[in-house]
């Protein structure tokens, strides 16, 4: 595993995951009995063109314009969820920001820094990883920024 590589301290988090749960990150929320604020979700999203990845709170959304100005573009869309698996190698649902298939440009939504750790996917619906953001974003390359609304 990439984290253990890293040196990078974490804790990982199953549970069984429910086929028919309306919303990943609730699902995990309730499962780990985690703040909704500290668990954040893997978006990609297509910004000018090129495919970036957008970790914000699972209670909030992403604000594509806020994304697009992260990393100096103009315009950002959800991309297609297809081209999304193909390019980081997991299914929807259990995207992670780390480890992917092929790295793409990642911005950590800036609320993270608020918390001593947060929890994202570690690759597969029904697994989490816990980590200090700081560790995310150096192990992502993240631009820390706030791409995320209520």
């Amino acid at each position: 595993m990439a984290l253990t590589a890293a040196g990078t301290a974490f804790t990982v988090h199953a549970y069984e995951h429910d086929p028919a749960s309306a919303s990943y990150g609730e699902e995990a929320v309730r499962a780990m009995g985690v703040v909704p604020e500290r668990v954040f979700k893997t978006l990609v999203a297509d910004v000018d063109g090129e495919l970036t990845v957008a970790v914000v709170p699972v209670a909030g959304q992403l604000d594509l314009k806020a994304l697009a100005a992260a990393v100096g573009g103009k315009r950002a869309a959800m991309a297609d969820p297809a081209a999304a698996e193909r390019t980081t190698g997991y299914v929807r649902g259990g995207i992670s920001p780390l480890g992917q298939r092929r790295r793409l440009r990642t911005v950590l939504d800036s609320s993270a820094s608020a918390h001593p750790t947060i929890c994202v996917s570690a690759g597969r619906r029904g697994l989490e990883v816990e980590l200090a953001p700081a560790d995310l974003a150096s192990l992502t390359k993240a631009v820390l920024a706030p791409i995320g609304r209520s």
